[in-house]
């Protein structure tokens, strides 16, 4: 009897990792999309404190993409558009800009570390319950021997 109840929690506990690691992928997922965005919204803080810098007319080297550039002047420093998502986006002063990215970055650092809390939960309780189907195998294997 106590292998039927070995078995029925061996089954549980699969299922419940299965549930687990789809769990742990997708929050993997979202960590990962965060730090692309964390990593975004550092490169254009950055990019506005060295803007700041910068006087009207002021040549400067703009990336493009694929590690290639674009020498542009620098029309009116002050002026930052700023995307709010859904394909709008508003002008703002470089100091209400560096506010925006500022809030932005601390509120995604906070998501960031969230997620990152859920997904090593979710890693522990996959370990414990491998340890426990370990477990429950040895015994039920030890007790029809």
């Amino acid at each position: 009897m106590a292998i039927n109840s070995n078995q029925e929690e061996i089954q549980k506990l699969n299922a419940e990792m299965r549930y687990l690691e789809q769990t742990a992928e997708v929050l993997q997922q979202r960590i990962n999309m965060m730090n692309t965005a964390l990593a975004d919204l550092t490169y254009a803080n950055t990019t506005i404190e060295g803007i700041e810098q910068e006087k009207e007319n002021a040549e400067m080297l703009v990336p493009i993409g694929g590690s290639s550039y674009v020498q542009v002047k620098l029309a009116n420093p002050d002026k930052i558009i700023v995307g709010l998502g859904a394909g709008v986006s508003v002008e703002k002063s470089l100091v209400d800009a560096k506010t925006t990215f500022t809030e932005r970055l601390d509120e995604l650092e906070k998501t960031l570390k969230y997620a990152q809390t859920q997904f090593n939960q979710v890693v522990e309780r996959i370990n414990s319950s491998q340890k426990r189907i370990e477990y429950l195998l040895n015994s039920t294997h030890q007790g029809n021997v």
